[in-house]
């Protein structure tokens, strides 16, 4: 049985990816960061108690600043395969957090290819490596992009993940690893984080529908962007570490669509006009914008025989019936009396 070990798996491509192993016959384990509140939403439904003879499904507390944690849960695990998710994702925030953002982002990809490359080393044994890339490192840079396409980061995060690309094309030439960087243009799932413009606007447009919520505040609504469906992408990742030689690989859908046009697109679904309910704030406009973002994934194409299966619509109107549910639940307990508490909040007081 194939043993995988996945960086932030609780994350959504986290999760994704953790299933999609799981049902190839996979040992699946993976690195979680200590919290005091519950984090691990998205596995919840495919964990189970370690007891459990048929578990496949194994968490270590571990962290990408801590190299040595990290070397000692490779000796531990021993895997044939590892994927490094785990990131600070939010654009936005690495413009306020930018040296936090590098030590997880470039750094932590950095401790874990030296813990992995000190394993191979010692153990003998050879370990594929996936490096989660970024859209976002083409940044300013004129669509199409594709793997020849010049970087041109615009925020802290983007600039990480190019320091972390080539940390992984280095260590791939100088020590003759099997590393593969997959450049993964946007993704997203019913699972993206609340945070993110999508999922974003998905809940707010199912909870203004339900009459809990009245305004939507957004930012550059011009920006635009190749949204494919995070569950396409991990089958991505996967095929990339069962080649015969490691490579680099952009993987996205082809097809561009504005922030304007997602709003246009989730609303409509609810029979509303975005118009009427979205409102511009200029604190969520970036520092520096990354305008076009359009993926040209020709090689993994023919080279990787992937190819989405997720249409722009279909991936926004799975996530608004996702939320829509949450929404009725949320009002369901509120027409019954029941105060409703935000994630892991118990009260406004606590």
């Amino acid at each position: 049985m194939k043993k995988a070990l996945i960086t932030g798996i609780t994350g959504q491509d986290g999760s994704y990816l953790t299933e999609f192993l799981l049902n190839k016959g996979y040992e699946v384990h993976g690195i979680i960061r200590r919290a005091s509140t519950f984090n691990t939403d998205r596995i919840d439904h495919i964990y189970r108690d370690p007891h459990d003879q048929e578990a496949r499904l194994f968490l270590h507390y571990g962290d990408l600043t801590d190299g040595t944690g990290l070397r000692r849960i490779l000796e531990k695990v021993q895997p044939d395969e590892v994927y490094n998710l785990a990131a600070q994702s939010h654009v936005k925030v690495s413009f306020e957090q930018p040296e936090y953002t590098a030590d997880v982002v470039a750094t932590g990809t950095l401790r874990l290819l030296e813990a992995l490359r000190d394993y191979i080393k010692v153990s003998g044994r050879e370990v594929r490596f996936y490096q989660a890339g970024s859209s976002e490192m083409f940044g300013a840079s004129p669509p199409p992009q594709n793997e020849k396409t010049p970087f041109y980061p615009r925020s802290p995060y983007a600039v990480s993940k190019v320091a972390a690309y080539w940390y992984a094309v280095n260590y791939r030439e100088a020590y003759g690893m099997f590393i593969c960087n997959g450049i993964l243009f946007n993704h997203e799932s019913p699972r993206r984080g609340e945070t993110f413009v999508t999922r974003k606007i998905t809940r707010a447009a199912t909870r203004i529908k339900l009459g809990l919520q009245d305004k939507l505040y957004l930012g550059n609504l011009d920006a635009k962007r190749d949204w494919g469906y995070a569950g396409d992408y991990v089958e991505a990742m996967w095929l990339m570490l069962q080649q015969n030689e490691p490579d680099d690989y952009v993987i996205a859908t082809g097809e561009s669509h504005s922030v304007r046009e997602f709003l246009e697109e989730a609303f409509g679904l609810l029979g509303l006009d975005w118009r009427q309910y979205v409102e511009i704030d200029p604190r969520y406009f970036r520092p520096t914008e990354v305008e076009f973002l359009l993926g040209d994934s020709t090689k993994a194409r023919q080279k990787l025989g992937w190819k989405p299966k997720v249409t722009f619509k279909d991936l926004v109107k799975m996530m608004v019936e996702h939320d829509l549910l949450l929404a009725h639940q949320e009002k369901t307990l509120k027409d019954a009396g029941y105060a409703v508490a935000l994630r892991g909040v118990a009260s406004a007081n606590a």
